[in-house]
């Protein structure tokens, strides 16, 4: 671990206009103090009240059982995710009041009503139901950025079937892995999506899966490109038949807050991806009041998240969160990038977008092409900025400030994690005095800290381990159907508290600098990839003997892998084999996954126990020497070779 010099972090304090902070729902720091010490005072209290404010089928008989590491929360409470994004809405009047602005990367738009997003929900729940889908069934759906993707994840909540949605630019190994884990019946597909001017044809990757996924026995299949598709009798069945026949009046099914909602994958210290489970009432309550609080959602905005929902950020504020506020969504099919440079901006203006919600990558992307593109419009609906994934660097949060929200808009820098399931620490636009690079303070209920490897709370400017003391509603409630993975990734490192795999360290303000992650895993554009995963990846192709991944860091994509392959005996290292490596990790997890480098060596540093020295790569790779401590190295040669000029390179 670390210190950092303190005078050299951003000391220009941003604060929110009296304008903006006389409509906020937090207004102060006070009342932002306020809350703090009430959920201190009282957790359980706490969070009762904020989840009375949605609909229940039954009240619960108690707050929070904590046994510690596992938590369930409003045990007794019945509750339904689809009624309270849909029905709570219609039935106090707004039926008629857009919940999606969805727009293709052609330029095609479509917009769905609240009442028209319930008929939808509600036909596709009977479809589910017709096909034999019942309450704690899973399905999994892969699908792009379509309107279709949320109507089945709310007809699955609807029925009590939790949903595993699978990133569309996944391969067909990817999808035979979390398949195989939670066993759907059910997969929904469709025939292709739209990205970067060309198809990407979703259905056959689907069916180059299904040999290997034998729980399978019904495919959904939406269309959207026309493109002929491979179609089997009895298994197969298109969307719009199903849809046809299906009536639009549906009963929400009551669950449990303790039912599972969903599943979604994240990379695991073994290489193979993990379950992360959430359940349907803490979760409700957690993404419901970080979207009211946050972004400061009020009735006539219009929020849009760029994310893909196939990951957290899309589950929890593209759709659950924004929608259980009943404000109306903007979702795009595309790239950010197509045709030009200045899309996003252009449906900004076009759909009068109010609060804006994106990656750094994306931000550093946008940067890369200059300030003219954003001033070509006027981006005068824009109130409020968001940023989620990576740290947003001091350099882009200050162009994301100046030349987009034109140093009137707050910006929220968020942090959180699939885990967590909600956001954890982030500004409150109408209260919080913001600084370039930090994510700022915990949000009221969530007790964060910054510790040593005892628990013990490390003083400012020194690097140590963010950790959460307490549970909070949308906590994971374990990794499905390895509860001692749970236990051991989460809870182990320090005893009784939740352990984020994160660094971070505070400034003498209290505000929280996040430094990245302290394991092996890796933030790439926002994916999360452990670089087991990749290496397993790697060591599948015939060639490969073995293989060691670290991560780089980067100006655009916040990290990216690099990799270390000692080939089988016999193989010849060439130009032709390093790309065809790159694009086999590409088949086997996907084109994001993709190394930047791949080195060919005759070993890789290791401990006498076997154990690969990964920290010492990483120094390499970010820093071209080593002085790290090689004590524990079995073999001192390998470093001689690392650091000797390659003359492949």
């Amino acid at each position: 671990m670390y210190s950092f010099d303190l005078s050299r972090t951003e000391q220009r304090v941003f604060n929110p206009s009296q304008e903006f902070s006389s409509k906020a729902h937090i207004w102060s720091m006070e009342e932002y103090t306020k809350l703090c010490t009430e959920a201190q005072i009282d957790l359980e209290g706490f969070w009762a009240r904020i989840a009375s404010e949605l609909h229940w089928f039954k009240k619960w008989e108690k707050v929070l059982d904590w046994d510690s590491p596992w938590a369930k929360w409003f045990v007794g409470g019945e509750i339904n995710m689809s009624y309270n994004c849909l029905d709570r809405h219609v039935h106090a009047g707004r039926a008629d009041k857009a919940a999606l602005i969805w727009e293709g990367e052609s330029g095609d738009t479509r917009t769905l009503t609240y009442g028209q997003m319930l008929a939808e929900v509600s036909r596709f729940a009977n479809v589910l139901t017709d096909l034999g889908v019942q309450k704690g069934d899973r399905v999994a759906i892969y699908m792009g950025m379509e309107p279709e993707l949320v109507v089945a994840m709310l007809a699955c909540a609807r029925i009590g079937a939790p949903h595993t949605i699978i990133f569309g630019g996944f391969s067909a190994n990817s999808i035979i892995d979390r398949v195989r884990d939670c066993d759907p019946r059910v997969i929904v597909t469709q025939d292709g999506t739209y990205r970067k001017g060309s198809e990407i044809k979703l259905k056959a990757v689907v069916d180059e899966a299904l040999p290997s996924c034998p729980s399978v026995r019904d495919v959904v299949m939406y269309r959207r490109t026309g493109s002929p598709v491979d179609f089997v009798p009895g298994r197969d069945h298109w969307w719009h038949d199903l849809m046809a026949d299906a009536s639009d009046v549906h009963t929400a099914v009551p669950v449990a807050s303790s039912h599972p909602l969903f599943l979604l994958y994240t990379s695991g210290t073994t290489g193979n991806p993990k379950g992360v489970l959430h359940t349907t009432g803490g979760y409700s309550v957690g993404t419901y009041i970080t979207s009211k609080w946050v972004f400061d959602l009020k009735d006539e905005d219009v929020f849009w998240c760029t994310a893909d929902i196939g990951w957290i950020t899309g589950h929890s504020y593209v759709v659950y969160g924004p929608l259980q506020n009943g404000v109306t969504c903007v979702m795009y099919e595309g790239a950010p990038l197509y045709p030009q440079p200045d899309r996003l901006w252009q449906m900004v203006d076009r759909h009068k977008v109010s609060v804006f919600y994106t990656a750094p990558t994306a931000i550093r992307t946008l940067m890369r092409f200059g300030e003219e593109w954003p001033a070509r419009h006027p981006l005068q609906s824009l109130r409020l900025l968001g940023s989620v994934g990576e740290t947003l660097n001091p350099e882009a949060w200050k162009w994301y400030h100046e030349h987009i929200g034109r140093q009137r808009c707050p910006i929220v820098d968020t942090w959180w994690q699939t885990e967590t399931g909600m956001i954890m620490i982030s500004p409150l636009p109408g209260a919080t005095p913001a600084k370039a690079g930090s994510v700022t303070l915990p949000l009221p209920g969530v007790d964060a800290d910054i510790v040593s490897l005892d628990g013990k709370p490390v003083p400012p400017g020194r690097q140590g381990f963010l950790v959460i003391r307490k549970p909070w509603p949308s906590l994971l409630s374990t990794v499905y159907f390895d509860p001692a993975c749970y236990v051991q990734n989460y809870w182990s490192r320090i005893p009784g508290i939740y352990f984020t795999g994160d660094g971070a360290y505070k400034d003498e303000d209290g505000y929280f600098w996040i430094t990245g992650r302290i394991d092996d895993a890796m933030n790439v554009s926002g994916h999360r990839l452990s670089s087991v995963e990749l290496e397993a990846a790697l060591t599948s192709h015939a060639s490969v003997a073995e293989a060691a991944v670290v991560a780089r860091p980067d100006p655009l994509r916040g990290e990216v892998p690099c990799a270390y392959v000692i080939l089988q005996n016999g193989i010849e290292r060439s130009d032709s084999l390093r790309n065809e490596l790159i694009q086999w990790v590409s088949m086997e997890i996907g084109p994001f996954a993709k190394p930047e480098v791949i080195r060919f060596v005759s070993g890789l540093p290791k401990t006498h126990s076997g154990k690969i020295m990964r920290r010492l790569l990483r120094e390499f790779t970010s820093q071209g020497f080593i002085k790290g401590d090689t004590t524990t190295l079995e073999d001192l040669s390998v470093l001689a070779e690392l650091t000797a000029k390659d003359e492949e390179e």
